[in-house]
């Protein structure tokens, strides 16, 4: 496989040296991937640079102590670099992240940092191989990502919702949608709500921050409860945020999330029990001043710190 590929990362995430390959240390709780894939978007391409735009805006963090958790992950993370995949067929690139992913997941807890959101439907699919059994799963992102097929190709970064369905590796009940908004038909944009699941659209979220977000947070934790409390998977598209404060993406979608109310939200479900995520869609070619890099960033450390602050009070 080549090394020289131009969009693979030069520099870890938070600042901390990239170690890959077998010889690399497994000791810590958390580590980071890159997941340098565009090859199944739909608008704009460019998320392959995604990975390295967020480990750069992330050394902006400095010691990485969380405001509200009062943590830092730096000594529980490393930086494993990034996968290494073909990058023109979309099928022979997830059976190639398939085994280094189930590796990686063996070791630690991980971030996954996308790439368009195709990258999503191997990433659980090696999560229902490890855990045995489909999982609870909660889905920022301006698109439903449900439809049956791809501008005719059966499979892309705006079909992994219905294919993980399909395949039940994820559990109908406990999987929840945040800021849905784009068009689509009825059926896609019903079609979580109608397998048992969650959408909570942007509309209907528009106006509230703060305290008016606790029935997002009120609503998941009673269905995971409900379940049984099944392993929790986090997928952030970057697009859930409105693109004020994330322009640098493929398919940007006015009328979406801010900043503020994605970091309430994540706040306040940080002692679910996660068991990885991943943050898809930055495309820093079309950002400026690095809002989307850093949005994501900061979205991905505090989903870290929440994991920190958690982890100490068990």
């Amino acid at each position: 496989m080549n090394h020289t590929f131009a969009y693979l990362s030069a520099g870890g995430f938070l600042g901390l040296p990239i170690e890959s390959g077998p010889t690399a240390a497994s000791g810590k709780r958390f580590a980071v991937a890159g997941i340098n894939w565009d090859c199944s978007v739909t608008n704009r391409p460019g998320a392959r640079f995604g990975p390295g735009a967020i480990r750069q805006t992330s050394r902006m963090l400095c010691d990485a102590i969380h405001p509200l958790f009062d943590v830092s992950p730096i000594d529980q993370i490393v930086d494993r670099g990034d996968l290494l995949l073909p990058n023109t067929n979309l099928e022979a690139m997830r059976a190639a992240l398939m085994p280094q992913a189930e590796a990686l997941i063996g070791k630690h807890e991980m971030v996954w940092l996308g790439g368009d959101h195709s990258i999503t439907l191997p990433l659980l699919r090696a999560y229902r191989r490890h855990y045995g059994r489909p999982l609870a799963c909660v889905h920022f992102d301006a698109h439903c990502d449900t439809w049956v097929d791809h501008f005719g190709e059966p499979s892309g970064h705006g079909t992994w919702v219905y294919e993980a369905f399909s395949e039940g590796l994820v559990i109908p009940e406990t999987f929840i949608q945040v800021g849905i908004r784009s068009s689509g038909v009825r059926e896609a944009r019903e079609f979580v709500n109608e397998r048992g699941g969650r959408t909570f659209t942007a509309r209907e979220l528009r106006g509230k921050d703060g305290d008016r977000l606790q029935f997002v947070i009120d609503e998941v934790r009673a269905r995971l409860a409900k379940a049984g409390n099944p392993p929790v998977y986090l997928t952030f598209d970057i697009d859930a945020l409105d693109p004020a404060y994330a322009p640098g993406t493929g398919t940007p979608e006015p009328g979406g999330l801010t900043s503020s109310q994605a970091m309430t939200l994540l706040e306040g479900l940080h002692d679910l029990d996660w068991v990885g995520m991943d943050c898809a869609e930055v495309a820093p070619a079309y950002d400026h001043a690095e809002l989307t890099s850093n949005a994501a960033a900061t979205l991905v450390w505090t989903w870290l710190c929440g994991r920190m602050a958690a982890l100490a009070r068990t």
